[in-house]
């Protein structure tokens, strides 16, 4: 019997290592292509029920079941963007206050720096027109880096409906495709794959849309009972902005916090702050679980390096795509028995991990036999 050839361990490091360079590399240069499609690929996971329902109970044609679910879920983000721009409006109503609280903060402000450092007025507004000449040509250039994003986004949002279309439409032809690549052994792996991701992917969106609106219901209700302004539009805002992990609840208590500063008083700003605090701490430790949450777990650390790692790549929509995308590779890992070892890197870790078994030595005529040792069901902690 022919014994397979085994790579050294710095052999396995490397080739490693340059796996994970070109992808970085491919991911970086090929943003126009793949951020569409994955975000292509869970819009369509997330329409594909409504989907199947038009083609088998209703009879449609494939072509018009794909359109019908894309229009339905347009119509959605229009209501929603309706209910965000009539609060905006009546925000801009308030735009003359706002302007003036920040005026009186200022104020103080200077007032508490010439109080506690004995620097005069005078002295800060040098300061400060120093500072705005310096940021003027970057301002600038923020402005037009600010319309190329707005100009980026609009066609991500655009490819991403027609790669969401045509992913509908040719889901058998991709599927039987991925099936025919593979050697006739390989088949069962390749559609429990299949099943699996589209199983993970939809729960995962599913899961989304519940997190979103039980954290805005819990924000609307905390904010109307606090008694701040646009309690609507501030719920909307925290509710979507979770989605992203660890930063989005950050970032929506800031923006939250400094709109409730200018319409609102400051306890009420502080009272803001802790309402976030206990939707986070109820969403993270039992709408998350239970509801995003499922069969493939993945750890913090592993969650946590992805979403810097997408962001560093793609930006914001690479972190949101991060946590998805590390779920599939722990599908395909888990499945195929060289990778193993690295789904088992990206999953939680066990409840009740297995501890090496103590060495038994035996003495034969004086001399000490240890026994081998099974791997496979002592690993270490």
């Amino acid at each position: 019997m022919v014994r397979k050839p085994v790579l050294p361990f710095y052999l396995k490091l490397l080739s490693t290592l340059l796996i994970l360079i070109c992808l970085g590399y491919i991911a970086l240069i090929g943003q126009t292509v793949l951020e569409p499609l994955l975000l292509a690929l869970l819009v369509s996971a997330l329409l594909l029920p409504m989907a199947k329902f038009l083609e088998n109970r209703l009879n449609f044609p494939r072509s018009l079941s794909c359109v019908i679910s894309i229009l339905l879920l347009l119509l959605s983000v229009a209501i929603l963007f309706f209910i965000l721009g009539s609060q905006l409006s009546r925000l801009r109503e308030d735009w003359p206050a706002f302007q003036q609280q920040i005026q009186d903060s200022i104020k103080d402000l200077q007032t508490w720096i010439t109080t506690k450092y004995g620097i005069k007025y005078k002295e800060q507004v040098t300061y400060l027109d120093k500072a705005m000449t310096d940021s003027l040509g970057a301002g600038t250039s923020m402005l037009g880096q600010t319309i190329l994003s707005i100009s980026s986004t609009v066609l991500l949002f655009v490819f991403t409906l027609l790669y969401t279309f045509f992913l509908l439409y040719y889901r058998t032809h991709i599927s039987t495709f991925f099936v025919r690549l593979f050697h006739e052994n390989h088949k069962p792996v390749v559609l429990e794959i299949f099943e699996q991701v589209q199983f993970i992917v939809k729960k995962y969106m599913l899961g989304l849309l519940i997190q979103i609106t039980l954290v805005a219901g819990m924000a609307f209700t905390a904010y109307s009972i606090i008694g701040i302004k646009y309690a609507i539009m501030l719920a909307l805002i925290t509710g979507i902005f979770n989605i992203i992990p660890y930063i989005g609840i950050a970032s929506s208590a800031l923006l939250t916090s400094l709109i409730t500063f200018a319409t609102s008083s400051g306890s009420h700003v502080v009272f803001v702050i802790i309402a976030i605090i206990v939707i986070h701490l109820i969403d993270s430790n039992f709408i998350m679980p239970k509801v995003v949450g499922s069969k493939v777990q993945i750890n913090s650390l592993i969650a946590l390096l992805g979403l810097v790692i997408g962001e560093l790549l793609w930006g914001i929509s690479g972190m949101f795509l991060s946590i998805p995308v590390i779920a599939i590779m722990k599908i395909v890992f888990d499945r195929v028995e060289a990778l193993t070892v690295w789904g088992y890197l990206l999953g939680e870790e066990e409840e009740e991990p297995l501890r090496p078994k103590k060495l038994r030595i035996k003495l034969v005529k004086g001399k000490k036999i240890i026994p081998p040792a099974n791997n496979d069901k002592a690993v270490p902690d």
